[in-house]
This record gives C-alpha cells, structure tokens and sequence, in this order.
C-alpha cells in the first residue's frame, strides 16, 4: 500500500501570513519520509479549501521545496479551463519539478464554480471527457485544433513540454459509470468514502477493473487512490480526544456529508430543519461513523484492519487528507505515526500512468 498526504479545508477566507506553514511543513514530512504524493484541490467560493484555488499553482511553490514526492491535482475542474491553459501551466508543475505532476481531472461539484466556464452544469461530463483528450493529445506534443472568437479554427500546440513523455493521469471518480470509463479509458481512480462506506465502492472498483479487462489493458495495472481521512498517534484515548472537536467543526462545514449522515439514519430532511439538540446528536454520529469505518483515526496499529479493508477492496494507495483538524501541532505530531504506518505497509512506489 502506498500512502500520500491530501489537502482539501485550509480556511483562506482571511488574511494570513501562516496559511500555508501546514502545507509547506507536511510536504517536506513526506517528502523527507518516503510518502508517495502531495494532492492538492481546486475550490471556489467556499472559506474551507479557500486557500486552493490553483493547484498548479500551489505545486510550482512545493515543487521548490521538495524533492521526491510526486505532485499531483486532487483535481483540476476541466470544465472550468481552457485546455491550453492546463496543459501549459502543468508543464511548467513538471518541469520545475523534474518530472514529479500528475494530474486528476474532476468535472465540478456546485453551481457557483460555472461561472468560470463557457459550458452549463448540465454538460460538465462531457465537457471533462473531451477536456481530457485535447489535454492528453496536448502534453504528448500534438497540435489540437481550437476555434477563436471570430470562428478560425487554430492548431495549437503547447509549450513548455514536460520532462514526462506521458504524464499520469486521475479521475476522480464516485458512480459505477465514472470508474467503468476511467477503466476503459486506462487512467488511475481517485475516489473517496466521503458519502459511501467501502462496501459500497468496492464493486466499483471490481468494475473499474474489469472495464480495463475489457478494453485490453492489465486490469491491475491502473492505481485506485482513495481519500481518507487521516489522524494518528500513540495513544488511542488522546487521539480521540484531539479530533473529536475538530472534526464535529469540520462536519458541521460541510452541509452535503451531513445530509448524507441524516440519510443513513433514516431521516430525509434538510438541515435547517434540525434543531441544535438533533445537529448535535448528527455530529456526534458522523464522527462515530467515521471512526468505526470510513476513516484511519487511532493508532497505527488500530488502523491496521482498515488497511487490510482497503486492500482487499482493490485500493492501491491511501491519500491521507490531514486538513479537516484546523490545528498544525495536531497535524504535524500524527505525522510520524503515520509514517511509521507507511513504512510498515508500503511497498516500492510506482508512478502509474
């Protein structure tokens, strides 16, 4: 198993000279510490995930600061870019880097973000699909046809080119039909157990699979990166001490894992239905759910059965997202038994492309 760091919830939604001390100080961790990979998101309009507009970005600065961890979106919103623009701007990722992007593509979550984009909400697949292929053909050096304003249609062709002949790609990935295409089409899986427990995605990854089978590729030569939420130490009792409230506050940030918590006690309502009392009572069963089954919370030998979960479900790479606890000593004092964890499992790395 191979184990990376995943960032989605720094608050950016206020001046601060600090705010990207956790970034800045975990990516050295684990670049020092034999992780795999360093992902960042692209969030719009949401204070949580607000210092992450840009992961390509964000990554020219980590690419500065460390040499062996690999740099990967965690993802960029195709629909929301020009493909030109992506394919440039992750050149340079790779070239600074030497050698180290890798790119997940997503195809946008809320309403809000399209006001970036020439195409509707409605059409955001489609549009990340063929998004896909133009920057595909792009960083492998072809020149791909685009119209301009006036109606010309103009063969471009990018620079800088990437150290990579063919850099790795990921899609992120929640229905059974987003892992059978990813299959078909021969990328990586990036998905998580944010709504689902894993024995809701494990047949999508048996899917994901046989989709490569089918389309004649090593069906276990894609890599399945799953997100989990991520925060360990020594001592059991401390550990839930520490996360117990910030991941009460995290929750309580994100309306959508709340409402699916609802729903898997049974109760179809919208929050602002629920009293304090029952929003509460909500957390405190969200954060139980988490601790028992979709999360690595504990110490590293208590997360053990987790990963065994995981493995037998297909997945090939935990990406630990750290963030959610707002709190750098928190953080930065789980990162070794993490480590340790890491060690312990992983196996030699393999940039799967």
């Amino acid at each position: 198993m191979q184990f990376s760091l995943f960032y989605f919830d720094g608050d950016g939604s206020r001046p601060n000279p600090d705010s990207y001390r956790l970034l800045l100080d975990s990516a050295r961790f684990a670049d020092e510490n034999g992780l795999t990979a360093l992902w960042v998101p692209e969030r719009h309009f949401h204070a949580f995930g607000g210092l992450y507009p840009n992961p390509a970005v964000i990554h020219s600065a980590l690419a500065m600061h460390t040499r062996n961890v690999q740099l990967r979106s965690g993802s960029v919103v195709l629909p929301l870019h020009h493909p030109v623009r992506v394919a440039e701007d992750w050149a340079v990722v790779d070239t600074l880097s030497g050698g180290r992007a890798g790119i997940a593509i997503a195809s946008g979550w809320t309403m809000d973000e399209f006001v970036l984009s020439r195409e509707p909400h409605g059409a955001r697949r489609s549009a990340m699909w063929r998004g896909f292929e133009q920057l595909r053909r792009l960083l492998a050096g072809e020149a791909v046809p685009f119209e301009d304003a006036d109606g010309n249609v103009v063969d471009a062709r990018t620079l800088p080119r990437p150290l990579q002949a063919e850099m790795p790609f990921w899609v992120a990935c929640q229905s059974t039909e987003s892992f059978i295409e990813a299959g078909r089409r021969g990328i990586n899986v990036l998905t998580s157990l944010l709504g689902e427990t894993l024995e809701d995605v494990a047949p999508k990854i048996a899917a994901y699979r046989a989709a490569r089978e089918r389309a004649g590729l090593d069906p276990q030569g894609g890599t399945v990166s799953m997100m989990i939420h991520t925060y360990l130490g020594e001592d059991s009792e401390r550990v839930r001490a520490d996360v117990t409230g910030p991941f009460c506050d995290y929750l309580r940030t994100h309306y959508h894992l709340l409402e699916n918590l609802a729903r898997g006690m049974g109760v179809d309502v919208k929050l602002e239905d629920f009293s304090e009392d029952d929003l509460d009572s909500l957390l405190q069963f969200g954060v139980e759910g988490f601790l028992k089954g979709r999360a690595l919370i504990g110490t590293p030998e208590e997360c053990q059965p987790m990963l065994e979960r995981l493995e037998a479900a297909g997945v090939d790479e935990v990406a630990c997202l750290i963030d959610f606890i707002q709190d750098r000593e928190l953080v930065m004092g789980g990162l070794p038994s993490l480590a340790r964890m890491a060690m312990a499992g992983a196996r030699t790395p393999a940039f799967a492309g």
